[in-house]
């Protein structure tokens, strides 16, 4: 799609930042889906003009856009707070050899921990790694943001991290769309800037530091950060969502420095507008980085005595640590009911988690849906740390836990997680030989993220025939010679599988394979129905914890609206009181 006339559309965050790379000229993009940054992404892949993919993992996605903004295409990749932590490696030598085209990377925080194992602030990575990091604050910022970012870029011959957060990367407000220009550079061969070897790697550090120098006085005069006078009691340094809910509860009531690059930080800016309150106090998420920076400077300043390190903020927060008032229509009096996460009616991964834990198992867990099978009733899941960590931990498990402990543990895995980074731990089993097993929960799609595809699907991100990796030839080509795929929806085969591979001496892989029931072309079963008259009101068929099913009049219920027909239930019930 291509439109090239200026025109003013309602857009998300993340879809913002997909117009903003397609204006700018990006011609290649390489991404791992990770919530909150996934739908950037899915949005470019829409421009035709713009090479995109699914790469297997984030520090491959960055390592590939880096090949391609060295071939002198503009380039960008994707990914979520913990994602930078697996493309950090790339990232921190990046800043040494700098770029050829403009490289913009992504990075989605996710205070809250909506869909996290943890909450982080990638602004440290930026300080870290000595590399510019720009926050917008809304839609029409997250596509300003994102061509300024290629500038920067290249004029200061460095990558630059773009810094979303859940909040705005899923929040809608207006946009001014413009043209699509396409820069390009030609690759010239520069052995002493992009092969870091330490002999060149030595000469590069002090031009990182005299480029951080450039950029702070770039951050002085350049406008991305701004002064908003008001009143003059108090001065707020904010950036990101926390500037919206100032501006929603104070208006201009207040003095705002509303930060646009949190790395580097403007000082004489900062200086200056301190000068100009009585009162100066920080509003920024998680950590306080801002606040720690201007106290170091030796300016009295607030911050994390006000507001907390932990969590979102929002406008009843910032109203009653500053004593504002939330307008009338945009305050959160209600306290909204909790609706917890729960794996869908039909998950493949539900009749497998039941088998383990009648099994009495111990379950490493990795990340993905099937994380919720440490959630009631079935709280299987013993541990969940990082993508791929589930293989990597059993190894050190079962070699310390002793050989009774080898006969009731496995790990389980998702195939896009296994792809992601589960292979170098099921190579570490293979190589070191401990008795582990190993179950892919192979769902033929990236699920928690909303279907994405991967490499063992056999489709690219546009849907088109792509390479397929075929994962029981893999796992044999890697050293097993017990691999064994089953059907989750097969309770009595579950079981019949896991107690024998667990009887082994030997490393094993299970492959649970069962397309997701939210696929579209899975075929759906009808709904199953109770017959009261055999129903005993036993529960039985309540330790699965499917969502479509309740108890009613000491009666099981099963709602039409959501049963997909499984029939995992039906091989649970005595009586015969479940029916297709």
């Amino acid at each position: 799609m291509s439109e090239e006339m200026d025109m003013k559309e309602l857009m998300l965050g993340n879809k913002a930042v997909a117009r903003g790379l397609y204006e700018a000229g990006v011609c290649f993009a390489s991404s791992y889906p990770g919530t909150p940054s996934t739908e950037t992404t899915e949005e470019l892949a829409k421009y035709d003009e713009v090479y995109c993919e699914w790469a297997p993992n984030e520090k491959v996605a960055m390592e590939a856009a880096f090949g391609a903004c060295l071939a002198g295409k503009r380039a960008f990749c994707a990914m979520k707070h913990v994602g930078l932590n697996v493309a950090a490696d790339p990232l921190y030598t990046m800043a040494y050899t700098g770029v050829n085209a403009g490289l913009v990377i992504e990075v989605a925080d996710d205070a809250g921990m909506h869909s996290s194992q943890n909450e982080q602030d990638s602004r440290h990575h930026a300080i870290a790694s000595k590399v510019p990091i720009l926050e917008p604050s809304d839609s029409a910022e997250a596509l300003e943001y994102t061509k300024l970012a290629f500038e920067i870029s290249e004029e200061f011959d460095t990558p630059v991290l773009l810094k979303m957060c859940t909040r705005v990367a899923h929040s809608q407000s207006i946009v001014n769309t413009g043209e699509r220009t396409v820069p390009t550079k030609t690759y010239e061969k520069n052995i002493a800037k992009y092969v870091m070897m330490p002999g060149n790697a030595i000469r590069r550090h002090p031009f990182v530091e005299e480029r951080m120098q450039k950029l702070t006085e770039y951050a002085e005069v350049s406008g991305i950060n701004r002064v908003e006078m008001g009143g003059t009691d108090l001065g707020i340094v904010t950036s990101s969502t926390s500037y919206q809910y100032v501006k929603e509860v104070f208006g201009d009531s207040v003095s705002v420095l509303k930060i646009g690059m949190a790395n580097p930080l403007p000082e004489m800016l900062i200086r200056d507008f301190a000068s100009k309150v009585k009162e100066l106090v920080v509003v920024e998420e998680l950590d306080p980085i801002m606040e720690n920076h201007i106290r170091a400077m030796g300016i009295a300043v607030k911050g994390k005595e006000l507001f907390p390190i932990c969590g979102e903020f929002s406008q009843n927060m910032v109203a009653a640590a500053l004593g504002g008032e939330v307008h009338e229509g945009r305050k959160l009096d209600e306290q909204l009911p909790i609706r917890p996460p729960v794996m869908c009616p039909g998950c493949p991964h539900r009749g497998l988690f039941y088998t383990l834990k009648k099994l009495k198992c111990t379950v490493l867990g990795d990340i993905g849906c099937y994380t919720l099978g440490a959630a009631a009733p079935l709280s299987t899941v013993d541990t969940t740390l990082c993508m791929g960590a589930s293989v990597s931990s059993i190894h050190g498990f079962t070699k310390m836990a002793g050989e009774e402990a080898e006969k009731h543990t496995v790990a389980v895995i998702g195939d896009s997680t296994f792809m992601h980074s589960g292979m170098t731990g099921l190579a570490n089993i293979a190589y070191n030989q401990s008795n582990s097993t190993v179950i892919i929960l192979d769902n033929s799609i990236t699920g928690m993220t909303g279907h994405q595809q991967n490499p063992t699907t056999g489709y690219n991100i546009k849907g088109d025939p792509a390479g397929k990796i075929d994962l029981e030839a893999l796992c044999r080509a890697m050293g097993f010679g017990r691999v064994v795929v089953v059907d989750p929806y097969d309770l009595a085969a579950c079981e019949r599988v896991i107690k024998e591979e667990l009887a082994e001496a030997e490393p094993s892989v299970i492959i649970s394979r069962r397309p997701c029931a939210l696929l579209k072309y899975v075929k759906k079963n009808p709904p199953l129905c109770v017959n009261t008259d055999k129903c005993i009101g036993c529960k039985s068929c309540m330790r699965i914890g499917c969502p479509a099913i309740s108890i009613k009049d000491g009666k099981a219920k099963i709602d039409e609206t959501l049963c997909v027909g499984c029939g995992v239930c039906t091989q649970m019930c005595k009586f015969g009181a479940l029916n297709g």
